[in-house]
């Protein structure tokens, strides 16, 4: 660890930068895995609304037996080089090879190609995704430099995600292109990426003064109530935010009758947005705290996406304009919770002497990709159950007031939990101070 890493503040921006560096291709492979693929395989592809919505359900299940195995793993297995490292290289390509093969299907595929192409490629995420989040979490110990920490990671995802926005819109209404280029550029750019953070980001190296099991490390989070809280939380609001993600292009295309050039403004404007917002929620997270001003966002995002479902044929300047406070709101959804999640590793740390980040990060992903799964496993399901159809002008009142039901209304109502969870969250910065000196006096000691 970096000495400005002991004090807690003043990490140098080209640390920040380099561990930020891998959420860029991340993210431009991400984008069309939730946005392009459900509707390129089910409609595409021929598959159907409930097979897809069913296989990228059940594929998730998975994720609850890898995730928390590797996060696991990643707190208990230390290396020369550290311990979160080795399984973001070994990860990589895993990830590449199932990427090409789930982006690009070289033929007719069935339920089963996708299945255990979207297995694949989540395995490989996961060896990833939970050591990286992790490592960030460990990179400093101080309230408001975390907030840093996670606003440089989720700079690369939005840059990422207006990139493959971008992208989708050179390619116009070539879903399949576009998927292509995608995996093109993922497999040339995440490997380099990952390389730059792993040479200059340094790894903490284990320091634990007792080892648990992994089922004792499982029945431990039990006792972590504020992690629960943060964690229900953050559940529901990325279930309200996998809705318009999985229903997007259904929504743009059917409701609205806009044409691609539209879809392009609209992404690249909610993604934009969410890039600009990020130093706002910053500043305001000195002086109200984070879990405040997260709902502040979240609040915001209900006041203004409410009106969706009164959109029809001809409105997407309306919604253009609605997701550029969308967007703005989105910057305080990505880098605010993940540095609370910090925060509450810190109490556990405290409590059991042990620091276990990969693990809490572990059942992080898994609420995330749960979070994301279930959208389409519960929205492709119910347009199927009102016979949505897939040619745009053929579906009546009652599908498209469906539609729109399930891209703003349920994700509101779930914002909403999500608002309530968190109001008297607390763990504030004078209480996570009060922790880390705590740890510091023990540590010193010892």
């Amino acid at each position: 660890m970096t000495r400005s890493a002991h004090r807690g503040t003043g990490l140098p921006v080209s640390t920040l930068a380099a561990y930020g560096l891998p959420s860029l291709p991340s993210t431009i492979l991400t984008f069309p895995l939730f946005v392009l693929l459900p509707t390129y395989y089910a409609q595409d592809l021929g598959m159907g609304l409930g097979i897809v919505g069913a296989v990228l359900l059940g594929s998730r299940l998975w994720d609850a037996v890898t995730d928390p195995l590797i996060g696991a793993l990643s707190d208990h297995i230390s290396t020369r080089w550290g311990r979160r490292r080795p399984w973001i290289v070994a990860g990589t390509p895993i990830a590449l090879v199932s990427a090409w093969f789930l982006l690009v299907p070289g033929g007719p595929v069935g339920w089963d190609y996708l299945l255990g192409w979207t297995i694949a490629l989540y395995l490989g995420g996961t060896m990833i995704l939970i050591p990286y989040n992790a490592w960030g979490a460990e990179i400093s110990s101080h309230y408001h430099e975390r907030a840093r920490v996670t606003s440089f990671r989720e700079i690369f995802v939005l840059i990422g995600g207006v990139t493959a926005a971008a992208l989708a819109a050179a390619l116009q209404a070539d879903r399949a292109e576009a998927l292509r280029v995608t995996a093109i550029i993922v497999i040339v750019a995440l490997p380099i990426a990952v390389a730059v953070a792993v040479t200059v980001v340094p790894d903490r190296p284990a320091s634990l003064e007792r080892r648990l099991t992994f089922g004792r490390a499982i029945a431990v989070l039990r006792t972590n109530k504020p992690f629960q809280r943060l964690l229900a939380a953050f559940f529901l609001n990325s279930l309200a935010n996998g809705f318009p993600i999985t229903l997007f292009l259904l929504f743009v295309q059917h409701k609205l009758q806009a044409d691609d050039t539209m879809v392009s403004w609209i992404l690249g404007a909610y993604f934009a947005l969410a890039l600009l917002s990020v130093p706002f929620w910053l500043v305001l997270t000195k002086r109200y705290g984070k879990h405040r001003v997260w709902i502040g966002a979240m609040l915001m995002v209900c006041a203004f996406f409410i009106w969706v479902p009164f959109l029809g044929a001809g409105d997407g300047w309306w919604l253009l304009i609605i997701s550029i406070f969308t967007g703005f709101g989105l910057g305080a959804d990505l880098v605010l919770p993940p540095a609370m999640q910090a925060d509450v590793v810190d109490l556990d740390e405290l409590r059991h002497r042990e620091k276990r980040t990969g693990i809490f990060f572990a059942i992080w992903s898994i609420a995330l990709k749960l979070s994301l799964a279930l959208a389409a496993g519960i929205a492709f399901p119910i347009l199927e159950l009102v016979d949505f159809q897939r040619v745009v002008g053929d579906n009546g009142p009652a599908a498209l007031l469906t539609l729109a039901i399930l891209y703003a209304i349920v994700p509101v109502v779930f914002k909403l939990a999500s608002i309530a969870l968190m109001w008297r969250f607390p763990i504030t910065s004078a209480k996570q101070a009060q922790i880390r000196r705590l740890i510091t006096a023990r540590e010193r000691r010892a």
